[in-house]
């Protein structure tokens, strides 16, 4: 695994979030036209994307590469790096939040979960994209302000 110590470029997950967001927009639309299997493919695609930047960490997110190979080339160098914890953690609320969604849409009745999950990760992704305010961050901060996560080398992670 990499270092973790490691910083990364701010605007990485930012792109990411952007592109979420994007694809977040597609479900919502989707599903509200009523192609609920398109809108569950894209979906489950978003969920396992959240499952990849959970597990293998934000510095091996698909998206990331795509940003570190394509894109922060085209860029001045960041101003400030980032932890990478915080938005890792963020990948699991996201990962959390569409698994939940995608499970409960499975269920006959319960179609405008899809929907109604989608919604609620676009905010967080949109927030993120534009506003560079990552929800997942933040509740990340409070938990380890709360004493409910472990701190880094005796201090807080910055977000």
């Amino acid at each position: 695994m990499a270092d973790s110590t490691k910083g990364i470029d701010p605007r990485g997950p930012r792109f990411g979030a952007a592109i979420t967001g994007v694809l977040l927009l597609v479900v919502i639309g989707l599903s509200l036209a009523g192609l609920q299997l398109a809108a569950t493919i894209v979906f489950a695609y978003i969920t396992l994307v959240f499952a990849w930047g959970a597990f293998a960490g934000v510095q091996r997110h698909p998206y990331g590469l795509v940003f570190k190979a394509v894109v922060r080339p085209r860029l001045k160098p960041p101003t400030e790096l980032e932890d990478p914890t915080p938005p890792t953690f963020a990948q699991g609320v996201g990962l959390a939040i569409t698994l939940i969604g995608l499970v409960l849409s499975l269920v006959p009745g319960l179609e405008l979960v899809l929907p109604i999950a989608a919604a609620l990760a676009f905010i967080a992704a949109f927030l993120n994209s534009v506003f560079a305010y990552c929800l997942g961050c933040q509740i990340y901060l409070l938990l380890v302000r709360a004493g409910v996560l472990g701190r880094k080398n005796g201090t807080p992670a910055a977000a």
